[in-house]
């Protein structure tokens, strides 16, 4: 059995004895109690596959919060020595700083200043920082509104790119004869990618996933004397239709598989079922519920960068709850509410390949008839609403400009080539994994980058 299916028993939940511990960041005596209960052998197989879950989740859950309050303001007051005590703790209270306890004391989050940079514009300014000025970020007359405009005056829009993305271990893991096993996500056969052709791969004898693999991969298997990277360059041309009031798409008698709940995070939980019927109240049409849902995601959410999926829990739940999240969390929270609403929504990732920058992304695809299969970006939804661009924001329900690779078309999906350690994220793939001697490494032990070689509109 693949040790990563663990995740799906996460809901079965904690023992309250360790979950005391675990609130209390005394991660000692939690991973203490779990290996107690393992080893005593009574835990049914559920329970048993949530403890070895939340074991390696608790082990991990530190290195995302490696800061004190004191070493927290000391990283800002290097660029803004007057802030105060009090202002951090208003950002704290509103949910933009993330934290948790260890050892009892606050902690954290080791992308909080990135996110209060990328989400505060007057905070970058006192920072000295110029506020994000990606497509996503930008004013009105930003490149993804040039897209946006390209898609609806001429109905669509294609792009051919070339890529290259690598995976390498980190040098002080690494130990001469380790037998090594390392993925890259690729281009996966969709609608909306075509001339998929795998350039070059380094090592040249990697081994390539079918075109339709749920999460597609390149991946190598060897015994490693020296450490290198692994590397692989691909072409592709993706095309997005603009899925206008007239589009009508075509019909999928399978839609009703993306109905059903998938533990352990998209699931069907009375708040959420209580949440879906509010957001759609007095609303029939399947069209309509989806955009309440969409609206709703994307002017009540804030955005912040969010810790390793590895460690998160009920992702769609505490979304709605905390009201922040980023891409995946906000996705995961508009399939789950789509689903308990009727409406068949699936997940769609890999990359933001746009022509000067290529970072991870995920985002949503839902069914309704008589349009078919639409997409939706949550995130690029926030993010327009942040800025103030209704335009934008409304662009991203039912369509998505064409600077995207599509690498895995279902959420949680298996590699061809099972890795016998756990996986870096065990529900997508964007960035690359790799496990030594049947152990898998962490995105704390890994060096993933991707670049973009060559961009041309066609």
């Amino acid at each position: 059995m693949d040790i990563n299916s663990c995740f799906e028993h996460l809901n079965v939940g904690l023992p309250e004895d360790i979950l005391r511990y675990k609130l209390k960041g005394d991660f000692a005596n939690a991973v203490r109690m779990i290996d107690k209960r393992l080893g005593e052998g009574t835990a049914d197989p559920a329970l048993a596959a949530c403890l070895r879950a939340e074991r390696e989740m608790i082990l991990r859950t530190p290195r995302d919060f490696p800061y004190t309050k004191e070493q927290a303001m000391e990283i800002i007051h290097r660029d803004i020595p007057d802030f105060t005590e009090e202002e951090f703790e208003a950002r704290v209270d509103n949910g933009t700083v993330r934290w948790i306890f260890i050892d009892g004391e606050p902690h954290y989050f080791r992308r909080f200043y990135p996110t209060l940079i990328k989400t505060e514009p007057a905070f970058a300014r006192r920072a000295g920082k110029i506020p994000g000025t990606t497509a996503a970020q930008a004013g009105a007359e930003n490149p993804l509104n040039r897209c946006i405009h390209i898609m609806k005056e001429q109905g669509s829009m294609a792009c051919r790119m070339r890529i290259r993305a690598s995976v390498k271990m980190d040098d002080e893991r690494f130990k001469p004869g380790m037998q090594v096993l390392a993925h890259l996500p690729i281009p996966a056969d969709c609608e909306q990618q075509s001339e998929i052709v795998i350039e070059k791969m380094e090592p040249a004898n990697g081994h390539i996933d079918p075109a339709d693999a749920a999460a597609r991969t390149v991946w190598w298997s060897e015994c490693m004397q020296e450490n290198h990277e692994f590397a692989v360059e691909y072409s592709y041309v993706h095309r997005e239709v603009w899925h206008g009031e007239n589009y009508r798409g075509t019909p999928d008698p399978d839609a009703g598989k993306y109905l059903c709940e998938q533990a352990p995070h998209i699931l069907f939980t009375p708040y959420l079922k209580n949440l879906a019927a509010s957001i759609t109240e007095g609303i029939t049409e399947p069209m309509e519920k989806a955009r309440a849902i969409f609206d709703f995601i994307t002017t009540k959410m804030k955005y912040t960068f969010m810790p390793e999926y590895f460690t998160m829990e009920n992702i769609a739940e505490n979304c709605a709850r905390s009201r922040t999240g980023d891409c995946g969390v906000f996705a995961l929270l508009f399939i789950t509410l789509c689903r308990i609403c009727g409406i068949p929504a699936c997940w769609q990732s890999g990359l933001d390949a746009e022509p000067d920058e290529v970072g991870c992304h995920d985002w949503a695809r839902f069914y309704v008839e008589p349009y078919g299969w639409l997409l939706a970006d949550p995130s690029y939804g926030v993010s327009s609403h942040r800025v103030g661009d209704e335009e934008r924001r409304q662009f991203y329900f039912g369509n998505l400009e064409p600077w995207r690779m599509v690498a895995n078309r279902e959420f949680q999906a298996a590699f061809q080539k099972e890795k016998q350690g756990w996986r870096a994220d065990p529900y997508d793939n964007q960035s690359g994994e790799m496990e030594a001697d049947g152990i898998g490494l962490s995105f704390a032990e890994l060096d993933c980058n991707q670049e973009m070689l060559s961009y041309e509109e066609i």
